[in-house]
Parts: structure tokens; sequence; C-alpha cells
């Protein structure tokens, strides 16, 4: 006697991999996007008050986008797939993607919103820096890791991303500073 698993095995990985690829790219997005930000505006004033409003309103704004654009992005594939024939059980969730996406970004985001909020002002941005470069390297081990590919690559490429997101950011919010 033998059982098709097949099909249920590849549903349940079609639903892993959709959440899980959402959350890798909210949670880059979110620690990415809010570090520029809150490096950029940090360069163009020393008003801390101004820095965490431009972070947290950064980072609702972004949570909505990701977990928007998750939403419509996987309704478009999910239609794509239905329309093709693809059974219900091996359908991807808009709402499991979306969902994912906006947890992982807030979670993301928090990460250099909290050092540029709670590290003394002296460190304050080699606090952040360290902290979005720990996390940057964490997410791009996780992702290689449940991919199944070397670690080096990935880690180094989100290294690299993060690192000039922050330096040009902080460089453009330094000239628009000095230009008011």
């Amino acid at each position: 006697m033998t059982t098709d698993a097949g099909p249920r095995l590849d549903a349940a990985l079609a639903s892993r991999v959709n959440w899980l690829r959402a959350g890798v790219l909210g949670a880059n997005d979110g620690i990415v996007s809010i570090a520029g930000l809150v490096f950029g505006v940090a360069g163009a004033t020393s008003d801390s008050m101004a820095v965490l409003i431009a972070g947290a309103a950064g980072m609702v704004a972004g949570a909505l986008s990701m977990g928007g654009g998750e939403y419509v992005s996987v309704s478009a594939q999910r239609d794509t797939e239905q329309s093709a024939g693809v059974s219900a059980d091996h359908l991807t969730s808009p709402w499991q993607a979306a969902s994912a996406s906006m947890v992982a970004f807030v979670l993301g985001a928090l990460i250099p919103l909290l050092g540029v909020v709670f590290a003394p002002v002296p460190v304050r941005l080699p606090v952040t820096i360290a902290a979005v470069l720990l996390a940057l390297a964490v997410t791009g081990f996780t992702s290689a890791r449940l991919s199944g590919v070397p670690v080096n690559r990935p880690v180094l490429r989100n290294l690299v991303v993060g690192t000039l997101a922050m330096g040009l950011t902080y460089a453009a919010g330094t000239l628009v500073g000095t230009q008011l």
C-alpha cells in the first residue's frame, strides 16, 4: 500500500516558503529603511524628538506598505495559480504573506529605532550601527540556512546594503541639514 503525501508536503512547503520569504524581506526592509531614515534625519538635525518621530512614522508607513504590497502581490499570484488550475490546498495565502511581512517589518524597524532612542547621545550612532549590522547579519544567516545555501554571500550582501543605506542617507541628511 502506498500513500501519496507529496501534494500535502508540497502545500506545506509552499506555505512555509511564502511566509518565510515575506518575513525575511519584511525584516530586512524594516532594518535597512528605518536605519536609513533615522540616519538621514540625524544627519540633518540633532533634535532627538525629530529623529524619533520620523522613525516611528516610517515604521508605521513601512509596515502598512509592506503588508499591502505583499497582499496585492500574493493575491495576483494566487489568481494566476487559480486560473492555472492549482488546487485550493496548494494556493499561496495573501493574508499570511501580508501578516508576516508587516510583523517582520516592525520587528526589524525597532532595532534602529530603539538604538537611536535609548542609546546615550555620545554613542547613539555607533550603537545603532552595531545593532543594525548585527541584525542584518542574523537575517542574512537565517535566510541562507533556511534556503540551504552557504551563509557568507547572503550575510555579506545584507551588510553591504545596510552600510550603504546608512552611510548615504546620513550624508544626504548632512547635506540637506547644512542647506537649511
